[in-house]
């Protein structure tokens, strides 16, 4: 049987992260992706953005790490050339009752260590952003957008400079944890199994289908697993936005937003749909559901002006879930497995909190 001393399960943006820090932290690193390419399912499939780190109660590891994720991925991207553009955000409230959520956020923000927020007025909004239509809003000018995909590249470009392999179209089907360390089997073009000091379990989607299939790993300790569905919309024609727009956060997610990408393209998304299995089709009949949301806050969009996008799933540890759930890491002092991290629950703001999440899970890695 092969050995490895650190075996990264899942090569999206939070196992790129993590295998980056751990092999810059010296350690041997191996990433197994069952996938033949990064960042395949969540990583790929969300709204690019850069989150400030306002929605999130501060007693949660997620405040945290939003903060300090947000401030790293923006020293990254400007070292290694990541592009990515600090837009600026709109938290928009659309009736007068919404007014006193805005100061609550901002409050939380303030909480958070966000100090820049401000609140404008439905002219000053209008003097930043005509089309969007409010009765105030909290201006987040930090937050931002990125490509996502070229972010994943930097990550594995590093992660191998600094003697981490990957290996692609390898699925990992079940193990054993002993006190010689944790043994992995896998399927592939050529399956192996091997025995690893350290395993990080960042499989996303898989995360507890593959906590739950290595033997020794008290069942107890994975929480449950819930799908929720986030379907993106795009604008045919130029956007008339060139910040990020946000209403009020709703149950499970927050709330049908608009974004824009590098090139100026807008999307709006996600909703939330509860699904018990993984299907990445958008269905055009939510567009309905879609322009009554955005028109709330852009009244000028015209009927025929949206067209199915794409859509993420969530991996909810929690239903209906949202900003008051944790990420959920655990390590041997919460389950008992020498040398085994789980981690679950990581959704939004995982790509912002993912050097964040990668420095706290190497730290566990180390002691």
């Amino acid at each position: 049987m092969e050995s490895a001393d650190c075996v990264v399960v899942g090569a999206g943006v939070i196992g790129l992260a993590i295998a980056r820090a751990l092999a810059r932290a010296g350690r041997e690193v191996l990433v197994l992706e069952r996938a033949h390419a990064i960042g395949t399912e969540t990583s790929s499939r969300n709204s690019e953005v850069i989150h400030a780190g306002i929605y999130y109660p501060p007693h949660l590891a997620k405040a945290r790490w939003c903060v300090a994720g947000r401030q790293m991925l923006y020293r990254f991207c400007a070292e290694y050339g990541v592009p990515h553009r600090r837009c600026g955000k709109l938290i928009v409230a659309t009736d007068e009752a919404q007014l006193p959520q805005l100061e609550r956020l901002r409050q939380q923000a303030l909480a958070n260590g966000v100090d820049d927020l401000r609140f404008l007025d439905r002219d000053r909004v209008r003097a930043l952003e005509p089309e969007v239509r409010c009765v105030g809003a909290l201006l987040s000018p930090s937050s931002g957008i990125i490509d996502s995909h070229a972010y994943m590249l930097a990550l594995q470009g590093d992660a191998e400079r600094h003697g981490a392999t990957i290996a692609f179209g390898t699925t990992v089907v079940g193990g054993r944890a002993g006190g010689d360390g944790i043994e992995l089997h896998t399927e592939g073009a050529q399956p192996f199994a091997l025995r690893a000091r350290t395993v990080v379990n960042s499989a996303g989607l898989g995360a507890q289908r593959l906590a739950r299939s290595i033997e020794g790993v008290p069942a107890q300790t994975v929480p449950p697993l819930f799908l929720a569905k986030g379907n993106y919309f795009v604008l045919a024609g130029r956007s008339p936005f060139s910040r990020l727009v946000y209403p009020l956060p709703e149950p499970g997610g927050l709330g049908v937003h608009v974004t824009i990408d590098l090139a100026g393209q807008a999307r709006f998304g996600p909703d939330v749909e509860w699904v018990e299995s993984i299907d990445y089709a958008v269905d055009a009949c939510r567009a309905e559901r879609f322009y009554a949301s955005v028109r709330r806050y852009w009244p000028a969009l015209a009927d025929g002006l949206l067209a199915p996008g794409y859509a993420g799933i969530r991996p909810k540890i929690e239903k209906p879930g949202g900003s008051n759930t944790d990420f959920l890491i655990m390590g041997p002092r919460e389950h008992g497995v020498a040398g085994l991290i789980n981690l679950f629950g990581i959704e939004s703001p995982g790509l912002t909190a993912s050097l964040a999440i990668a420095e706290y899970v190497a730290q566990i890695a180390a002691s």
